[in-house]
């Protein structure tokens, strides 16, 4: 075998060493941010809607880590694991910071944007434009037939009702106890304890009379169902509005400016037939915030001069 000539073979080897150093460059030079969701319909389509908008408007590419139960978006936001999901005002307010729910949009919002960057190195984006605040939810015959309009109302014939609500809203500060306690609650029985997407079925059957919803859920309006009233302002306002990671917005500075356009822009009325497209019809929450995004959006121009 005839040996390869020295400067033929120097020369292989530096085109090799190029090769691997510019797949090295190309590996770890790529944009990319992980975006998460809680485990519910609504979640999921506005964690859809921001990737979609990111990617549209940036060169970051966003991973997707959809369903996450509990507190989980928020423990991987603090531990490094994921940079950016949607959070509600009222639950950092009361469920994560540990205050005793307000009614005041404004103080809560600031005390939060004050506080996540000291104790969670995150920052608060501009809210997307709608309340989600808890409700609570009767069938529209037993509003006629009782006449109940407010949860004060509500208290006065409550030994008469069965209740059903979430696991998350049994335990936390500004769920059931202190709502029970606020307004004089007392039910036939101690309430159900049940999956979210199990409480509309379980209202429609009769298997209870009133459940703890959210006043964006989809199924409210098709099922002739009634919200409560809230006539003490029990609950802290649910401003939904993006959450990132301080190191990511450092990272990437157009970032900041890119969310902030989706600020004001989903209306609780969007947000509702959004969740019924999913909850009620069925479709695929991918695929209904694609058609969303692209009517409220599509016009927009990517700006991928950012960092």
């Amino acid at each position: 075998m005839l040996s390869q000539p020295k400067s033929s073979f120097l020369s292989s080897v530096f085109s090799l060493f190029f090769l691997l150093i510019t797949a090295g460059c190309n590996s770890t030079s790529q944009k990319q941010i992980v975006i998460c969701s809680k485990d519910f319909s609504e979640q999921v389509i506005l964690a859809e809607i921001l990737a979609r908008h990111i990617e549209a408007k940036t060169d970051i590419k966003v991973e997707r880590q959809l369903n996450l139960g509990g507190n989980l978006c928020h423990q991987s936001l603090v531990a490094g694991k994921v940079d950016l999901y949607v959070e509600y005002t009222g639950t950092a307010f009361a469920n994560i910071l540990k205050q005793k729910p307000i009614s005041d949009p404004k103080k809560v919002y600031a005390y939060i944007q004050q506080e996540y960057p000291k104790q969670f190195q995150s920052e608060w984006i501009e809210p997307l434009g709608f309340n989600n605040t808890f409700a609570i939810i009767i069938r529209g015959d037993d509003a006629k037939k009782f006449n109940l309009q407010t949860l004060s109302q509500l208290g006065k014939v409550a030994p008469q009702f069965r209740a059903g609500i979430g696991p998350e809203f049994k335990e936390r500060e500004d769920g059931f106890p202190g709502l029970a306690k606020t307004y004089q609650l007392k039910f036939a029985q101690e309430p159900k304890e049940m999956l979210l997407g199990l409480l509309y079925q379980a209202l429609k059957e009769k298997q209870v009379d009133v459940i703890a919803g959210n006043s964006t859920d989809g199924l409210i309006e098709s099922l002739g169902l009634v919200v409560l009233k809230d006539d003490k302002q029990y609950f802290p306002p649910y401003e939904a509005a993006p959450v990132v990671r301080s190191a990511i917005l450092e990272k990437y500075p157009n970032l900041r400016q890119v969310l902030k356009e989706l600020g004001g822009k989903i209306s609780e009325e969007d947000m509702r037939k959004l969740n019924y497209q999913v909850d009620g019809k069925q479709q695929d929450a991918a695929q209904v915030a694609q058609k969303f995004w692209q009517q409220k959006f599509g016009d927009l121009k990517p700006t991928n001069d950012g960092k």
